[in-house]
C-alpha cells in the first residue's frame, strides 16, 4: 500500500482526526462549496494540519475524478495525515451522519405520503429545489463558462438533452473529447518526460495496481453477493449495477448526477416519479454530507416498491445500503490508488482541458435539469412529443398547478431577490406549502 507523504509537525493524532472529521460530517451542510469551505477553515486556518497549497492541489486533483469532490477531498486529507486508516476515518465520517439522516427521512417519507399536510410540505420543498437548482446553474455557469468554446459546449449539451434526448454519458464523453482535442490544437505538446513515469516509479505503480485491485474487489463483493443470493433479475442487483455505473461517469457534481438519474431512474427504469425525485433532492439539501446522498433515497424508493422476498421497509433499507456502498466505495478506490500521484496528475494539462470541457457541459446538463423540474412541478401532465429527430417535453397548459406556481415564485424571489441559501429557502417554502395545505 502506498504511504502518504511525511506529516507536518502539526499533524493530529488518530483520536483528534476522528473527533474533527466527526464534527465536519455533522456540520457539512450547504453542498460542496460550503463543505469545502468548512474543511478549509477547520483543517487549514484553525489547526494547520495541511497547508493552503496542498489543500488547493488536492482539491484540483479531486475535481479530476468522478464522484463527490468534497468527500474525496476529506478522504485524501485523511490519507495524507494518517495513511489508509486516516482516509477511511475521514471519508466514512464525512458520509455516515448524512446517510443515517437520509435513511430516517426516507422512512418518514414512505410512511407519511398521502397526508394533506405532507403533500403541502413537499410541494414547498419542490419549489425550493427549483430555485436551488437555478442558483447552482448561475453559480457554476459564471465560473465555468469563461470562453466562447465552453459556452458553446454548454449550449450544445442542453440541446442534446432537451431536444434530442441523448444519453447523459454520451454527452459527457463527447464534451471531454472536444476539450482534449481543442487543447491539442491550441498548445504545444507536453515534453515526453511529462507523459510517462520514470523508471524509479515502478514500485509505486505496482503498489497502486495492488490497491486498485483490492478496492475493486471490495466494491464488487456486495454486488456479487446479491447476484448469488437473489439472482440478476432482482431489483437490488439492478440498483447495485445502475449506481455503480453512475459512480464512474458522473463528473461535474451532484446536479449532473441528478440529470442522469432523471433520465434513467425516472424515464427508463420507472423507479420513481419526477416529483419524488425533486422530493429526494429536497431531503438531501437538508442533510449533512454530500448532496449525492440523494442517490440513497432513489435506491430506497426503488427497492421499497418491489420488495419481494423482503418486507417493503427491509427492502428499502437494503436498497439504501447497497446504493450508498456502490456510490462511495469507488471514491476510496480512486483516492487510495491515485493519491500518491497527485503532483503528476495536477500537471496533466490535457486531462484538465477535458475536465474543463466536461464542467462546461454540466452547465447545460443543469439547465436541462432545471427545465425538467420546472415542467413537472408546475404542470400535472407533461408528455414527450416527437417532431422529426426532436423529442420535446410539452406540458398541458390546462394542468397548471397554481399553488406550485405561487410557491416557486416565492422560492425564486428568496433565492435571487433576497440572496438566501438553500436551508432558509427550504424552510420558508416548506412552511408556506404546509400553510397552503391547511387553508385549502
Amino acid at each position: 500500500m502506498p504511504l502518504p507523504l511525511a506529516p507536518s509537525p502539526s499533524s493530529p493524532t488518530l483520536r483528534d482526526l476522528t473527533r474533527i472529521f466527526a464534527r465536519i460530517g455533522c456540520l457539512s451542510f450547504g453542498g460542496p462549496v460550503g463543505q469545502i469551505a468548512l474543511m478549509h477553515r477547520e483543517l487549514v486556518d484553525d489547526r494547520q494540519w495541511i497547508d493552503d497549497a496542498h489543500f488547493l492541489r488536492a482539491l484540483n486533483f479531486c475535481h479530476l475524478l468522478p464522484g463527490p469532490e468534497a468527500q474525496q477531498l476529506a478522504t485524501y486529507i485523511g490519507w495524507r495525515l494518517h495513511g489508509t486508516i486516516g482516509a477511511l476515518i475521514a471519508g466514512l465520517l464525512f458520509v455516515i451522519p448524512g446517510a443515517i439522516v437520509m435513511l430516517l427521512l426516507s422512512l418518514l417519507y414512505v410512511t407519511a405520503t398521502g397526508s394533506d399536510w405532507f403533500t403541502g410540505l413537499f410541494l414547498g420543498i419542490k419549489a425550493a429545489v427549483l430555485a436551488i437548482v437555478a442558483q447552482a446553474l448561475i453559480r457554476i455557469g459564471k465560473r465555468a463558462l469563461d470562453t466562447p468554446l465552453k459556452r458553446g459546449i454548454a449550449a450544445a449539451a442542453f440541446l442534446a438533452l432537451a431536444l434530442f434526448n441523448l444519453p447523459f454519458p454520451l454527452v459527457i464523453v463527447a464534451a471531454g473529447v472536444i476539450g482534449i482535442v481543442h487543447s491539442l490544437r491550441t498548445s504545444s505538446p507536453l515534453p515526453a518526460t511529462d507523459m510517462r513515469a520514470p523508471v524509479s516509479s515502478w514500485p509505486l505503480i505496482r503498489a497502486s495496481v495492488r490497491t486498485a485491485l483490492l478496492w475493486l474487489l471490495i466494491w464488487a463483493a456486495p454486488i456479487a453477493g446479491i447476484f448469488l443470493a437473489l439472482g440478476p433479475d432482482h431489483i437490488l442487483f439492478d440498483i447495485a449495477t445502475f449506481f455503480s455505473r453512475l459512480a464512474v461517469v458522473t463528473f461535474g457534481g451532484a446536479y449532473a448526477v441528478l440529470a442522469y438519474m432523471a433520465q434513467a431512474a425516472v424515464q427508463t427504469q420507472g423507479w420513481l416519479s419526477a416529483g419524488e425525485m425533486a422530493d429526494g433532492l429536497g431531503l438531501a439539501e437538508t442533510t449533512p454530507g454530500p448532496l449525492i446522498m440523494v442517490t440513497q433515497f432513489v435506491g430506497f424508493i426503488a427497492a421499497f416498491r418491489v420488495p419481494e422476498p423482503f418486507t417493503p421497509i427491509t427492502a428499502g433499507i437494503l436498497g439504501a445500503a447497497i446504493t450508498t456502498w456502490v456510490t462511495f466505495a469507488p471514491c476510496f478506490l480512486f483516492i487510495l490508488t491515485l493519491a500518491p500521484w497527485i503532483e503528476r496528475l495536477n500537471r496533466a494539462h490535457r486531462l484538465q482541458a477535458g475536465l474543463a470541457a466536461i464542467t462546461a457541459a454540466v452547465v447545460g446538463v443543469i439547465a436541462n435539469l432545471a427545465l425538467w423540474f420546472a415542467l413537472h412541478l408546475l404542470f400535472s401532465a407533461v408528455t414527450r412529443e416527437a417532431w422529426g429527430p426532436l423529442t420535446v417535453a410539452v406540458p398541458d397548459p390546462r394542468t397548471l398547478d397554481l399553488p406550485a406556481l405561487a410557491l416557486s415564485t416565492l422560492a425564486l424571489w428568496l433565492a435571487f431577490g433576497r440572496k438566501m441559501g438553500p436551508i432558509p429557502i427550504l424552510t420558508i417554502t416548506a412552511m408556506a406549502g404546509l400553510g397552503l395545505s391547511w387553508v385549502s
